[in-house]
């Protein structure tokens, strides 16, 4: 019930990646990668909500993310290189708690990145985060993980319980 207020409210859409989501600022200010990409805003952000049975599919940013959970239940980001060739880091955002659960975190530019809400009996069922990038979100710089390709058959192979979340 919770997660349909907001998505109404925070008037959300949804999201190619899973969830829903809406852009809520774009810096007037331009910065040149020095990656050699085109020139960027120098910032974007927005709200990204998943509810139960959403996550956010593996995909790359190449610029910096910062997540920052802002409500509901902890969400479980996982981060890997992007060859994928050590296991898959885990964080838990949410509030602090001594499970290690922090409510920010930074993925770097060009990393694998995948989330889902982690459902607590008796807790949210949805996850409500702020995402920003910087330089500023592009679709130009962003990519799924292709089903088929070499990072998939990857991640099947050796974290087998991470490849539903392609």
């Amino acid at each position: 019930m919770r997660a349909r207020q907001l998505i109404e409210t925070l008037q959300l859409t949804p999201h190619p990646e899973g969830g829903w989501f809406r852009e809520l600022f774009r810096s007037t200010a331009q910065v040149a990668p020095s990656d050699g990409r085109p020139t960027r805003q120098a910032l974007t952000t927005i709200y990204f909500l998943l509810e139960a049975g959403q996550y956010s599919r593996w995909h790359r940013v190449l610029s910096d993310e910062v997540w920052v959970h802002l409500e509901g239940a902890p969400l479980s980001l996982w981060t890997s290189d992007a060859a994928l060739r050590t296991p898959p880091a885990h964080v838990r955002l949410g509030p602090v708690d001594v499970h290690g659960t922090h409510p920010q975190h930074t993925v770097q530019a060009g990393r694998w990145q995948a989330a889902k809400p982690l459902l607590l009996p008796d807790g949210a069922d949805y996850t409500l985060v702020h995402c920003t990038v910087g330089p500023g979100f592009d679709f130009s710089d962003f990519s799924f993980m292709h089903p088929e390709g070499e990072e998939a058959a990857l991640l099947r192979h050796h974290w087998p319980t991470l490849a539903e979340l392609i």
